[in-house]
């Protein structure tokens, strides 16, 4: 009886260290900075590739002419380099355009890093804080690129709220590049997504932004958005989203999907 009952208990033991090594072997769901205009502080885990990818459709109403449509193939590169920094490429390899000028082509590759330079302990009412500096890189013609180099930074706040709620905060200001003759045009941008968690596969959130004129002659955007979130499994990913703004040149509407997968870690 007794060495029956030693062999329960190693059985037992050993059980109970398989399961244990099983939930720590358990990857961390994914953190994506799509579909929303707003990123998060999160950062790819070092060592880990994450894709985020998906497309683009959206209609403008130009006053006096035909509307001019957009559909764009988008994805993203993130690597992570440190627990707290991560280096970026986004690009779209597909535009085109139709309306008042029609082109296909691809877009300009944006080279950025996401630093996250404050953490805070779970719980926290709190934000964690973290700075995104980008340069857009001027390689698509025009008129689906402007032909001329954008660099900027964007500060980011997240954090954590009751019932399941989360709350991304951004504010960016950039120097684009001008084709009139003016070297650059200061332009700010602010953004706030509130999101929520539903269960264990599902996330919804809803957001508002503003954009201040990229160029001489245009006007500020007011813009609405709201996406949901389906995880297949901690790494992979699917999105949708609806989008409309007010003012211009943003688009009247548009409508975003896609996926995001990580790989490594």
């Amino acid at each position: 009886m007794r060495a029956a009952g030693r062999s329960v208990v190693a059985v037992c033991a050993a059980l109970a260290l398989e399961a244990s090594v099983a939930v720590a072997e358990e990857p961390t769901r994914i953190q994506t900075d799509r579909p929303s205009v707003s990123n998060s502080t999160s950062t790819v885990l070092p060592g880990a590739l994450q894709i985020e990818g998906g497309v683009d459709y959206s209609v403008s109403r130009v006053s006096g002419g035909s509307d001019e449509r957009q559909f764009q193939l988008g994805a993203m590169l993130r690597a992570g380099l440190t627990d707290r920094l991560e280096v970026r490429l986004d690009g779209a390899p597909l535009v085109r355009l139709r309306g008042a000028e029609d082109d296909t082509g691809f877009g300009d590759p944006t080279l950025s890093l996401k630093y996250r330079f404050l953490d805070v302990r779970e719980g926290s009412w709190w934000p964690s804080l973290g700075l995104l500096p980008f340069v857009k890189l001027p390689i698509a013609r025009a008129p689906i690129g402007s032909e001329r180099v954008d660099f900027g930074v964007t500060a980011l706040a997240s954090v954590d709220l009751t019932w399941q709620l989360g709350l991304d905060a951004n504010v960016g200001l950039a120097a684009i590049g001008q084709s009139n003759g003016d070297a650059f045009r200061l332009h700010e941008v602010v953004s706030a997504a509130l999101s929520r968690q539903i269960g264990e596969r599902w996330s919804t959130y809803v957001e508002v932004f503003y954009s201040s004129p990229s160029e001489r002659g245009a006007h500020d955007i007011v813009g609405l958005d709201a996406g949901i979130q389906f995880f297949l499994t901690p790494r992979l990913a699917l999105d949708a989203a609806a989008e409309t703004s007010f003012g211009g040149p943003g688009p009247d509407y548009a409508f975003r999907a896609g996926v995001s997968v990580r790989l490594g870690r």
